[in-house]
Order: structure tokens, then C-alpha cells, then sequence
């Protein structure tokens, strides 16, 4: 297969949701699908009998919630499909929101029940920022949820979107007859028997035949004749191009649980999702089909493997051929570097590879030379763009708990600060660490995974910070900056990369510093020489 095929058939996309709303139990039931996996594990909260397959760390399966993205490859219908599952928990936004610089188009999944949540709007409003193309699957429709033109209508003004139904349910909860396929024009019958793996579908070119009565019911297939119509005349037709661009959200409904209208979704899917996307760097727009490999990591996870202390770097290949054993290099150390058993992935499962092609997600063994956001070349001089930290949201100072262990802490913080589950700061005035997340859950994940992975114990202490900003000073020797530094002491910090971060305690503080110091900029985000997002 020439390389321009084998991008063809890539399809690399992510999955987003609010928590609950079913997101782990579809990629379940799409690798089911691919033949990867025998028999799905849906996520229950601490009753975890099967784990599903991608949520491969201890402490997730103990709380029954994803918090790591993962990453899942599996072929379908001579498709190549690459699935990054993301943790839906806000806690864990940062991880979600760093997956986005990486896929091609995203799903996303809403509760049918519970409509548009917190969650959801906020991810979405970062896919829309970024044009990437969405499907949105609404789920759990065995269950009783509310009406399919109620949640359109929601869909459409809670997160500004203009969508287009594809399949449409006929009854919901208790009256569940199945789908209508509009893609395929096709009915679905639901049987409730989530053991089946492919459900039958039945071919109903014209709806107002008779079969369609005989199948669901006089009464059900008038109400869907009505419904249809209605469609039609609210909604746009699709338009592929409208999609590809983020003009157009293409709408399926299904019950992942019940292994129902995934199939469709998954069709139709296949079909229409993007290939792998041109991306910008600092210098110019890199395309996929370029002769020279570049790729850029978009995540760091260490002990994947519990029995090594492995780390794995996550590098999506934007452009060329990644091969194994090829000398490539490391842009931010200017090293070349070369790659002996890079993997490709199945949850916890790692295959090692020979070739990757653009859209391919690959794991790289790392000794602690990647950071998130380096980028990978085959000697070209570029980053890739738009990989920021956040500025977290909740502080506290992190103790040793146990001297004996000091090295393994700092090793463990070391490695877990790297794989961007926190930030780390170092202040100025007394050389104490202090850790930033932008959710509390994550003090929690540190300190089991401290103990549990690097035999380090830790306690903390609540630090009262209102925010931490990135300082850009204009003029870094004028009397201003030098005088902000010496009132602002006691608040002044270093990240990971030696810049320099500034705590307030209140947005009143910042205020009065921007007014105050107006030549000393202060920025919500870390990679500020290409943001434009200041305070003030």
C-alpha cells in the first residue's frame, strides 16, 4: 500500500462527555465491533466485575471513572481506526483538553436523560474554537430520557451548534421500538438482548408502506411517519463539507450499553470523519502526505506497566513515515534520537511496530527526555503550536511524609509532573514545592500513585492562592519590573521550565498588580509568546 492509501483509511478521532453520560462503554462496544475485544465491560462504579478495557489504571477501576486519556487502535471494514478515550471528569480537563491537539474529529456522547452538561460545553467550546469536525451520539435511549426534539433544540443553543439528525428513535424508555436509519434509510429493531452483538437491520425504502406498521405498530410508525417529516423541514440536509469545516453536526441515537445504533454510527462514521488533518507549527502548515516524518507528543504516562517502571511517550504523527530504528530529532535538545520498540496500542495491551503512518498515535520509551508539546522531526527546526498548560485552579504546598524516601519522591513528582497530571512550582523565597491542579481530584490520584508506584509517601498543606499567572515582563531590567519583584517577593515562584509565575490571592490583587505594574503582563496560560490570553 502506497503511504497516501494507508492515510486514507486512517480515522483518528476522540470521544468526549461529561462524566456518566457512557462514553468508556461506547469505545467499548466500537472496539467490539473492530473484533479487538470479545466482550464489552461496561463501567459501574466500584462494582467493576470486567474492567473496561480502557480504563487500565488501578485507581480507576476502584472508582469505576476514566482518568487518563487512552489510547485504542483496532481495523474495521479495511479502515485503520485510532480512538482516544478521554477522562470525562472536569478534574481531569487538562489531560482532555491537551487529547484534542491530537485527533481528527471528535464524538460526542450526551445522556439522554440528562441533556447537555457542564462538561460537555466546555469540550465542545474547545473543538469549536479548533473547527474540529463532531458527531454526537445521544445516548441510553433504553432508559426513559426526554424528547428527541427537546434535546436537538438544547444541542443546538447550549452549545451553539447546527446539527442534522441521521438516525432518529422510535419511542424511548419503555416504548423503545428501535431507529430509523436516515443515512441508510434502514430500520433497526431493538431487542433488548445487549448479548447480540450486531443487531438485524431491515430495509425500508419507502415509509409509508405497510411493512413499517406490521414491524413496530400502527400507532408507533404513524408517530415516526410525523417525526421524520418534521425533520426534514427543520433540520439542514447533511453536507459533507459542512461537517469536515464544523459547519455541521451530524446527530445518531443509540444505547451503547445495549450494543445499539453503534453499528450505524460506526458506518456512517468511517464514511464521512476526516483523514488525518494538515497542522500548524511555528514556522509553517505541515501536511500529512510530506515526504519527512514530524510528529509532536500531546502526552507522557509513566508506569504503564507496573512490573517496569516504564514511561511512555504519546506522539501523534503528523506528516511522512515513522519507522522503527530511523534516527529522528529531538527539536527542543537538538539530539537525534532513535526509537528501538515503539508501540502501538490496545488499552494496556502495546504491540511494537515497524512502520506508522500520519494520524497514528505511538508510544515512545522515554528515560525522561520528553516533554509535553516537544516535537519530533527528521531535521526540520519547528514546534507545533497550541499544547498550553492552564493555570491551575487549587494549591497546596507537598511535604515528605517519609525522609527515608526522599529520593523516590522526588523522582515520583519528577515524572508525574511531566506527564502533565499537575504543574509544579518552586518559590522564590524559601525553595518550597508547591503543586497546582486544575482539579482536587488530582491531589488525591498523586498521592496513590506516589505510594503505590514509586514507594514515596507525601502529605499537604493548603496554600491560599486564588490564581497562578505566567509574568512577561516587557523591559526585564527597568526599575518597574525590579520593584514588582521586590513588593511581590513572598508570591513569586518557578515552574518546571525556570519561568517565572506569580500567585495572587484574589482577583482584586490582580488587578491592582496589572494597574499598578502595567509594563508586567500576567497570562492565564504558559505558552504566552503565542496567546493572547491576558488578565486584565
Amino acid at each position: 500500500m502506497t503511504v497516501k492509501s494507508e492515510i486514507k483509511r486512517r480515522r483518528t478521532f476522540g470521544i468526549i462527555a461529561h462524566p456518566d453520560a457512557g462514553k468508556t462503554t461506547l469505545t467499548e462496544k466500537l472496539l467490539l465491533f473492530g473484533g479487538a475485544i470479545q466482550e464489552a465491560g461496561a463501567v459501574k462504579n466500584n462494582k467493576v466485575k470486567k474492567g473496561a478495557t480502557s480504563d487500565f489504571m488501578e485507581i480507576e477501576r476502584q472508582r469505576g471513572i476514566s482518568v487518563a486519556t487512552s489510547v485504542l487502535a483496532f481495523e474495521y471494514e479495511g479502515f485503520k481506526i485510532n480512538i482516544l478515550d478521554t477522562p470525562g471528569h472536569k478534574d481531569f480537563a487538562e489531560d482532555t483538553f491537551r487529547t484534542l491537539t491530537a485527533v481528527d474529529s471528535v464524538i460526542v456522547v450526551v445522556d439522554v436523560a440528562k441533556g447537555v452538561e457542564e462538561q460537555t460545553e466546555k469540550l465542545v467550546e474547545v473543538c469549536r474554537m479548533r473547527n474540529i469536525p463532531m458527531i454526537i451520539f445521544i445516548n441510553k435511549l433504553d432508559r426513559e430520557g426526554r424528547d428527541a426534539f427537546d434535546l436537538l433544540d438544547e444541542i443546538e443553543q447550549k452549545l451553539q451548534l447546527r446539527v442534522t439528525p441521521l438516525s432518529f428513535p422510535i419511542g424511548m424508555g419503555y416504548d423503545f421500538k428501535g431507529i430509523y436509519n436516515v443515512w441508510e434509510k434502514n430500520i433497526n429493531l431493538f431487542s433488548g438482548d445487549s448479548r447480540k452483538n450486531i443487531e438485524e437491520t431491515i430495509e425500508i425504502e419507502d415509509l409509508s408502506s405497510a411493512e413499517l406498521d406490521e414491524l413496530v405498530g400502527e400507532k408507533a410508525a404513524n408517530t415516526l411517519r410525523e417525526e421524520l417529516e418534521l425533520v426534514h423541514e427543520v433540520y439542514p440536509d447533511f453536507n459533507q463539507e459542512e461537517y469536515l469545516n464544523g459547519e455541521l453536526q451530524p446527530v445518531f441515537f443509540g444505547s451503547a450499553l445495549n450494543n445499539f445504533g453503534v453499528r450505524e454510527l460506526l458506518d456512517c462514521f468511517v464514511e464521512i470523519a476526516p483523514t488525518p488533518r494538515p497542522k500548524e507549527s511555528s514556522t509553517r502548515v505541515v501536511y500529512p502526505d510530506e515526504k519527512d516524518f514530524s510528529g509532536f507528543v500531546f502526552k507522557i504516562h509513566a508506569n504503564m506497566d507496573p512490573k517496569h517502571r516504564d514511561r511512555l511517550a504519546f506522539i501523534k504523527i503528523v506528516s511522512g513515515v515513522f519507522e522503527r530504528n530511523s534516527p529522528y530529532l529531538h527539536v527542543r535538545n537538538g539530539k537525534k534520537m532513535k526509537f528501538s520498540s515503539p508501540n502501538a496500542f490496545f488499552a494496556e495491551k502495546k504491540q511494537i511496530v515497524d512502520v506508522s503512518y500520519p494520524g497514528d498515535i505511538v508510544g515512545l520509551h522515554d528515560t525522561g527526555n520528553f516533554k509535553i508539546g516537544d516535537t519530533l522531526t527528521e531535521g526540520e527546526e519547528m514546534h507545533y503550536k497550541g499544547i498550553p498548560s492552564f493555570s491551575p485552579e487549587h494549591f497546596k504546598y507537598i511535604n515528605n511524609a517519609d525522609p527515608m524516601k526522599s529520593k523516590q519522591l522526588e523522582k515520583g513528582i519528577d515524572q508525574l509532573m511531566d506527564e502533565g497530571v499537575a504543574q509544579l512550582f518552586t518559590l522564590e523565597l524559601n525553595g518550597r514545592k508547591v503543586i497546582g491542579t486544575v482539579g482536587a481530584l488530582q491531589f488525591e490520584v498523586i498521592q496513590y500513585r506516589l505510594e503505590h508506584e514509586y514507594g514515596a509517601k507525601c502529605s499537604y498543606e493548603n496554600l491560599n492562592v486564588h490564581k497562578a499567572c505566567w509574568v512577561e515582563a516587557k523591559d526585564p531590567k527597568s526599575a518597574e519590573f525590579a520593584d514588582f519583584k521586590r513588593v511581590k517577593a513572598k508570591f513569586l515562584a518557578k515552574d518546571k521550565r525556570s519561568q517565572l509565575v506569580f500567585f495572587a490571592d484574589s482577583s482584586f490583587t490582580l488587578q491592582m498588580t496589572q494597574s499598578k505594574y502595567p509594563n508586567v503582563k500576567l497570562h492565564f496560560v504558559s505558552e504566552f509568546e503565542k496567546s493572547t490570553k491576558l488578565i486584565g
